[in-house]
């Protein structure tokens, strides 16, 4: 990767482009990219991220978008489900493996696909900035959830922050973990 600095310099105008926003030049694939990073950047990545969010309304006015944290994502859902206490529970007593193991039906992709879709309302905005994605795993896999959402999310773009490498063939969490193959999304800057 180049210059960290300068690759998060280029997100702003990038993302309020006419050609992403608008899925040009995409040869019928869906409007999906990551901007990998590494995870060593992850807080000045969410500080750049808070920056977007306040750039975009005096970029671009008339943007509708979304920002949804994974982590946060899921842990409203294990409350609305009433199922975070739980979680903390077993976690504390059984620890990591079996909390994964209570959980894995609960928190499946299909599942939080559908959470997300409902929190990101692709229907009524332009664009979706995604994040929280290293802090949700092992919870949610990424290239699960992005599956998932494939045919949830229509014509509208979806940006992903990701912490670790995505080579256009496959995610890298963290530039560690075994690589899992996606190849369905598009580099936002390079």
């Amino acid at each position: 990767m180049i210059n960290f600095k300068t690759r998060l310099d280029k997100i702003l105008d990038r993302i309020t482009s006419e050609e992403l926003l608008s899925n040009k030049g995409l040869g019928n694939e869906i409007g999906f990219y990551i901007f990998d990073y590494y995870p060593e950047f992850e807080l000045e990545m969410r500080e750049h991220i808070q920056f977007i969010i306040h750039q975009l309304p005096k970029k671009k006015p008339d943007l509708r978008f979304k920002h949804v944290n994974l982590f946060e994502l899921v842990i409203g859902y294990l409350k609305k489900r009433n199922l975070l206490d739980r979680a903390i529970q077993i976690q504390f007593n059984k620890g990591d493996q079996e909390l994964l193991k209570a959980l894995k039906g609960a928190l499946g992709a299909d599942k939080i696909a559908k959470e997300f879709i409902a929190e990101a309302d692709p229907e009524n905005n332009d664009l979706i900035l995604l994040s929280g994605v290293g802090s949700a795993f092992p919870l949610i896999r990424s290239h699960n959830l992005l599956n998932n959402l494939h045919s949830l999310m229509q014509d509208t773009p979806l940006v992903m922050f990701y912490p670790g490498i995505y080579t256009g063939q496959g995610l890298r969490l963290f530039g560690k973990l075994k690589e899992t193959n996606y190849y369905r999304a598009f580099q936002l800057v390079i």
